[in-house]
């Protein structure tokens, strides 16, 4: 074997790969069984108050008999952890179905190409658009793997009006992680986690909307103060080199027109969203509510652009399975919970956690609960799982320390969210740097003067919403 050969074998040999998340979240199970036997067991009493809402009874813990997993327990765990999460797997599936029907109809594509066209003599301006556009998309359908084909597009229209790869990239980029992170209407990570926590769906949307406001407005003055730059002087870009080399077709890119049909669609979209507010709002709609909503809305589109029967369902049936490991990872999830509760010793761990709280201001507490989602992001990449895995535990544990349940979503959400751009195993950012051109270590450095300043807008909301927006 040559040397050669011999050096590109042990580069195979020693590749390192993220592990899928069923892989983690199951070595999350066993190692939740492994806790069994060495956590006492023990439980809390529980009351019901006024509005349904099952509360511990601080004060009440006492332990009981040991019931540590078995081995045939380890694998239960998954069929139960699944039919526990029953209704809000069935949730993502239907919604992603639905939002699936709309994505086929390229409406997002034509209204994204007519207003491009426009914007002649006015670049900077794509900045704000394309950004409020992405970060309403994430904060409202939860849009994030989906805005990774506009990074195609996005980064040679920043170079055609004057700016950089980095300046098309963080538009899509940022835009779309600010949206997702500060979101106040995303089925898939603010209501998977209201509804474990026993919340109405969406509820506290006002008081999101204005986090969101202030946390997407100061990530479009990030990306516009640099592009600013770029603009003036080309050689400040951190890509300028890699920009030089590029063949930029400006036909192709600015060469799509929103269609009578489409604007239709993007019509019946904005509807159902203002149907959903108002039902959550007016009828306190749930779960069950909303996704019938959303298969109306599917029905719509279909028959809007002409899809027939066959054509709307096979579209709704692609975004179901766009969305199975998505789905599936919440249940999975579920299985170490599972493990927890048949065992006795969740109650346990809350009462060692809230121990060693208990002695700090509750402010302080909620900001701890931030910092924690924010790590288990890294490990949990999945928004809907680090969900369906950790609001079990701070659920009840907001209620022990004094923290409203609707601030510790908050602090999840805005965990879940802030390190989607930063993070060394988000697989969908590499994608993007990857598809833009761009050097991760470069994206790394341009990116870490907005992540402190994200880090610290977050854990300022997470402290007003405890303080005075959602006090315990």
């Amino acid at each position: 074997m040559s040397i050669a050969t011999e050096t590109s074998a042990k580069k195979k040999r020693f590749k390192f790969e993220v592990p899928h998340p069923f892989a983690i979240l199951f070595t999350v199970i066993l190692l939740t069984a492994l806790t069994t036997y060495i956590v006492p067991a023990g439980e809390y009493d529980r009351t019901t108050n006024a509005e349904g809402q099952t509360l511990i009874v601080d004060g009440s813990y006492h332990q009981i008999a040991s019931n540590p997993a078995g081995f045939m327990d380890i694998f239960n765990a998954i069929h139960g952890g699944l039919s526990a999460a029953a209704g809000i797997v069935f949730f993502i599936f239907i919604v992603g179905g639905a939002f699936n029907v709309f994505k086929e109809t390229k409406a997002i594509e034509g209204a994204f190409g007519s207003v491009s066209g426009k914007l002649q003599g006015r670049e900077m301006l794509m900045i704000p658009i394309f950004m409020m556009f992405f970060a309403a998309g994430g904060a409202t359908i939860g849009m994030f793997e989906e805005a990774l084909p506009f990074i195609l597009i996005l980064v040679p229209l920043a170079i055609m009006m004057g700016f950089d790869s980095m300046t098309g990239a963080a538009v899509v980029i940022v835009g779309v992680a600010s949206g997702f992170t500060a979101a106040f209407m995303n089925p898939f990570t603010l209501g998977v986690a209201q509804g474990i926590a026993e919340l109405p769906t969406f509820s506290g949307m006002v008081p999101r909307i204005f986090f969101w406001l202030a946390y997407v407005v100061v990530s479009i003055l990030f990306v516009m103060r640099y592009a600013a730059k770029v603009k003036k002087n080309p050689e400040t870009s951190v890509t300028f080199e890699e920009d030089k080399k590029r063949d930029i077709d400006k036909v192709s890119v600015l060469d799509m027109k929103l269609t009578r049909k489409q604007g239709i669609t993007l019509l019946i979209l904005l509807g159902t969203f203002i149907t959903l507010a108002y039902g959550v709002i007016e009828y306190g709609w749930y779960i069950q509510e909303i996704s019938a909503l959303f298969v109306i809305m599917a029905i719509l589109i279909g028959i809007v652009n002409k899809m027939g029967v066959n054509g709307t369902t096979m579209a709704f049936v692609r975004g179901c399975e766009e969305l199975l490991v998505g789905a599936l990872v919440v249940g999975f999830a579920y299985g170490a919970v599972v493990l927890l509760d048949n065992s006795n010793t969740i109650d346990t761990i809350l009462y060692g956690i809230s121990g060693l709280v208990s002695g700090l201001p509750s402010v302080l507490a909620a900001g701890a609960m931030f910092v924690v989602q924010a790590f288990m992001n890294i490990i949990v990449s999945s928004g809907s799982g680090q969900a369906a895995l950790t609001m079990p535990l701070m659920t009840p544990l907001s209620d022990l320390i004094g923290v409203s349940r609707q601030t510790a979503v908050l602090a999840f959400q805005m965990g879940d969210g802030i390190t989607n751009i930063f993070s060394p195993t988000s697989g969908l950012l590499f994608a993007a740097l990857a598809m833009g051109g761009i050097s991760i270590t470069k994206w790394f450095r341009w990116m870490a003067p907005l992540f402190v300043i994200q880090f610290i807008m977050a854990i300022l909301f997470v402290t007003i919403a405890h303080l005075f927006v959602w006090p315990a």
